[in-house]
């Protein structure tokens, strides 16, 4: 969050538990807004079989798909290392 901005000042009349509680339940609402939003946007560039909602919740296993394509067997520890 870059700023938080209140339009009136009824704000003002809530007891800070409550105040805080609106305003981490629009926080979370928008954020959720969001999650969905990239999810929807990079849908069509995972691969195949790759559920981007349970990857998101956290769900992915890495392993799991490389052993999936038959790509567990290969060492992979030495890419990116410049000289090799």
């Amino acid at each position: 969050m870059v700023e938080l901005k209140f339009r009136t000042s009824a704000y003002k009349s809530m007891a800070p538990a409550e105040l805080s509680a609106v305003v981490m339940d629009v926080i979370k609402r928008a954020h959720g807004r969001m999650q969905a939003r990239v999810v929807e946007a990079y849908a069509p560039f995972a691969p195949e079989g790759i559920d981007l909602e349970t990857a998101r919740e956290g769900g992915f296993d890495p392993a799991k798909m490389l052993a999936d394509l038959g790509l567990d067997k290969f060492d992979f520890s030495d890419l990116g290392r410049p000289g090799r």
